[in-house]
């Protein structure tokens, strides 16, 4: 499970760290200072569990909750704070718990059973929500099978379509509108007629003028051209 401490405190994020450890199936993937850099941090990972503190410099932990349930898959949320009255508004927001300072380690392995099996619950959804198969592509003169997962962005030049991964860039018999429909339980995004980006694997978007953007996108050397009329749902899709 993948977990990020948010706390202004140095001190209270190495004891969430070290209580954590104890756990074997936790990873710690990272750790911010304010609500701000949180949502720093949010941009490159997103966690499943945040810890997060109240009150902070800046946002608080309760302004920033409410941010995130705009997002379309937002961390849960367990606050983790030295003051007892927000417990109503941490509800409010649907936070999983509300620990308060200092930790008390057996109020902590009943918040982390609760987040096992919330986690757990959750990923079984999606797992029943996508599609069993994986893709068939051409890999010179056979077909292969690649899971949906690993692949960066799709492409159709001339009659051919392209599936490219990390590794290698395949040619498939199904137009883009097709595969964008047969994709749909994943995180793929139109960003162009031609072109389809799994969003996570999404960089930098750079501006080339007159309304036009770039994507850089991870594992890729290629820049990938941005519609105009797709640039604002894309940044909607990509920010909190």
């Amino acid at each position: 499970m993948k977990v990020a401490i948010i706390d202004d405190e140095p001190y209270s994020r190495e004891e969430m760290k070290h209580l954590l450890t104890k756990y074997e199936w936790v990873e710690v993937i990272g750790e911010a200072s304010s609500a701000e850099k949180a949502m720093e941090l949010l941009l490159t990972d997103v966690p499943q569990v945040l810890f997060l503190d109240i009150e902070m410099p800046g946002m608080s932990g309760v302004e920033l909750a409410e941010a995130l349930r705009k997002m379309k898959k937002r961390p849960l949320i367990v606050f983790a704070t030295a003051y007892p009255d927000y417990a109503l508004k941490a509800f409010e927001v649907e936070a999983v718990d509300y620990l308060l300072k200092p930790f008390d380690e057996e109020q902590l392995a009943r918040t982390m059973e609760r987040l096992k099996k919330t986690v757990a619950g959750e990923s079984a959804v999606e797992r029943e929500s996508r599609s069993h198969g994986k893709l068939a592509v051409q890999d010179e003169d056979k077909i292969i099978f690649i899971e949906p997962d690993a692949i960066l962005y799709i492409f159709r030049e001339e009659r051919e379509t392209y599936i490219c991964t990390g590794k290698k860039r395949y040619t498939c018999r199904l137009p883009i509108k097709e595969l964008e429909a047969k994709l749909a339980t994943y995180p793929f995004f139109r960003v162009h007629k031609s072109y389809l980006v799994q969003l996570p694997f999404v960089e930098e978007l750079i501006p080339w003028g007159n309304g036009v953007y770039q994507l850089k996108v991870s594992g890729a050397k290629e820049k990938i051209p941005v519609s105009r009329n797709y640039v604002k749902e894309l940044r909607e899709r990509l920010e909190l």
